[in-house]
């Protein structure tokens, strides 16, 4: 039976869901201060050495795809500690790699861990909370959430200074642990499971696939991601390699970034009652268009001008991603589960892409992710205004 927010909002479930959706941004950006320092260690170009970032995401987003269905049919809990376990050993073997190839193939497994808690999470939301408190949890999630990016590379570079880089993947395997020691306590949250076997499980994805109001609408939202995901991966080399800082002076730039978009959540928590989810969807897009033509002209000079600029697009990002997820499930009416695997399978695939294109050899990479932010806020905003006019 779902519940109303009152009795689930800042309980001891809604705080393993926040833990459970920042299993990527914990993965990923704890190790981003440790990047330049591969990349010198195992004398590998950054194209190979943020092959570690693009590996995770892919096979992230194909395990997706399988945690999805699965939970349908055996509930939440048990495939949420298999995958965590599962992480907690590739954290491990990521620690004790000797080459960028170990550490690749390590990191494909260990997110292949990762996929069931982030997943499953957003599936869990669809189980204990009803529709009208939907989007304010995931907002209040989306908040929390935001510390992860944000203390991460601090957390990365503050182990960088008294111990080796393989110690930042222990962490996270403790982190880990923490989280599957509260699913192991955490009841079942699924109350009528799903029958499916590999042939039905093929067909819901096909079911959804053929949902043309869900699949514009996830297609349209994933596209926020591209600039997002393109700074994550090219942060690194722009403030470290390009304009000189430190690995601890790049964490607290890098966390202005996380902090915007922890900004836009809290945003959306206040303005959502006041105006609605319509509205935020529209000023979220027009504050990514905004941002993106300031990141690309460059206006401001400098690392903080870089991150100022960044955070106009993940602030916007912050504020449209609560109601755009919400807004996709609700074309759904069963398969949860599902429709959320193959949501954020959508969203860390262009991530992905995003991710390998900024690692190119670019002159100005500042302006390429100015231009990806541009491009998508065009797209999802136009898009967006036309789907609302024609639904109205």
């Amino acid at each position: 039976m779902k519940t109303s927010s009152a009795s689930l909002l800042w309980s001891p479930t809604f705080f393993l869901l926040v833990l459970l959706a920042a299993f990527p941004p914990l993965a990923t950006d704890m190790y981003l201060p440790a990047i330049p320092l591969l990349q010198q260690q195992w004398q590998q170009p950054l194209q190979v050495v943020n092959l570690t970032l693009v590996a995770f995401f892919v096979s992230y987003c194909l395990f997706l795809l399988i945690y999805g269905p699965l939970s349908d049919r055996f509930g939440r809990r048990r495939p949420l500690l298999g995958g965590i376990a599962l992480f907690i050993l590739a954290s491990i073997g990521c620690a004790l790699s000797n080459s960028v190839g170990q550490l690749i193939v390590a990191r494909i497994v260990q997110a292949a861990g990762a996929a069931a808690a982030a997943a499953l999470s957003l599936a869990i939301t669809k189980d204990i909370y009803r529709d009208s408190e939907r989007i304010r949890m995931l907002a209040w999630m989306g908040v929390l959430m935001a510390l992860a990016p944000a203390v991460s590379p601090f957390i990365g570079s503050l182990v960088l200074l008294y111990a080796s880089w393989r110690w930042i993947f222990l962490v996270q395997a403790a982190i880990a642990l923490l989280a599957w020691l509260g699913v192991l306590r955490m009841g079942e949250t699924l109350q009528q499971p799903i029958q499916t076997g590999a042939l039905q499980t093929a067909r819901i994805y096909l079911h959804l696939l053929r949902n043309r109001r869900y699949l514009v609408y996830a297609l349209m939202v994933s596209t926020v991601v591209l600039p997002h995901f393109a700074y994550i991966a090219g942060s690194a080399d722009i403030y470290i390699n390009r304009l000189g800082l430190g690995e601890q002076a790049f964490s607290a730039y890098f966390a202005i970034n996380a902090l915007a978009f922890m900004s836009g959540s809290l945003l959306c928590t206040w303005l959502l009652p006041r105006h609605g989810a319509q509205r935020l969807l529209t000023l979220g897009f027009s504050g990514l268009l905004l941002g993106g033509l300031v990141l690309w002209l460059q206006p401001f000079g400098g690392p903080a001008g870089v991150a100022a600029s960044m955070a106009i697009v993940t602030l916007s990002m912050g504020l449209s991603r609560p109601p755009s997820n919400n807004l996709v499930l609700k074309q759904v009416d069963r398969y949860a589960g599902a429709a959320s695997s193959l949501l954020i399978f959508i969203f860390f695939i262009f991530g992905a892409f995003a991710m390998w294109l900024i690692s190119l050899d670019w002159p100005d990479k500042v302006a390429v992710i100015g231009q990806l932010a541009t491009a998508a806020g065009s797209l999802t905003l136009g898009l967006w205004l036309w789907l609302k006019r024609r639904d109205d």
